[in-house]
């Protein structure tokens, strides 16, 4: 099959791959965009979990200010290299993630640091809800897996869909960007602050 130069373009503006892997993933998928996309977000996160093991000693502690200097953010984001540190993309994505905090206002940063009282609470609420709701008690587990799963979106930001591409989650985000510097990149840590947050 014949994969036009428009098809590897516009895979390439979608997904930041290279131009030779961007035509090897549509041929694959007989010029099938949307397939291409799946298929590069697996073995991209095949990619970045190879990756993973490399030291990251480097990074930034990188601010982030809403416009109305209201809400402030502190994300640390470690790399390889001191040279990836200073790299424009390397920034751009730690502002982006600093950005997305701001607004989302995430609570933990991976599904593992939730407090294990906080998701038995959360699931006896909404097993209750679903109960009361008159939901079959042989569905109630399988629908409250799928609202669990929701709950962690909420507050987990690993899991949080991108502020700026909601088809990403930012654990999807953050292995695109490794795919795209070439090294390990971790989120190690954040923090937010809203002016008058906890006062009311």
């Amino acid at each position: 099959m014949t994969i036009s130069a428009s098809q590897v373009a516009e895979l390439r503006q979608k997904t930041g791959v290279g131009m030779m892997e961007a035509k090897k993933a549509l041929i694959a998928v007989d010029g099938d965009i949307d397939k291409a996309i799946e298929e590069l977000r697996k073995s991209g996160a095949a990619k970045a979990a190879k990756k993973a093991e490399r030291v990251t000693a480097e990074g930034r502690a990188h601010c982030y200010a809403h416009a109305t200097g209201k809400i402030g953010v502190v994300v640390e984001v470690l790399c390889e290299t001191d040279f990836v540190a200073r790299n424009e993309l390397f920034i751009e994505f730690c502002n982006d993630v600093a950005m997305h905090i701001a607004a989302m206002r995430p609570l933990y940063l991976t599904r593992e640091e939730v407090p294990e009282e906080l998701i038995a609470k959360e699931r006896e609420i909404l097993k209750d809800q679903l109960l009361q709701e008159g939901k079959p008690e042989n569905m109630v587990d399988q629908i409250l897996e799928g609202k669990l799963n929701k709950f962690f979106s909420d507050i987990v930001l690993f899991e949080q869909p991108f502020i700026k591409d909601e088809d990403l989650t930012i654990r999807e985000l953050l292995e695109k960007k490794i795919l795209s510097l070439g090294e390990n990149l971790k989120i190690h840590r954040f923090h937010r602050v809203e002016v008058g947050e906890g006062l009311v």
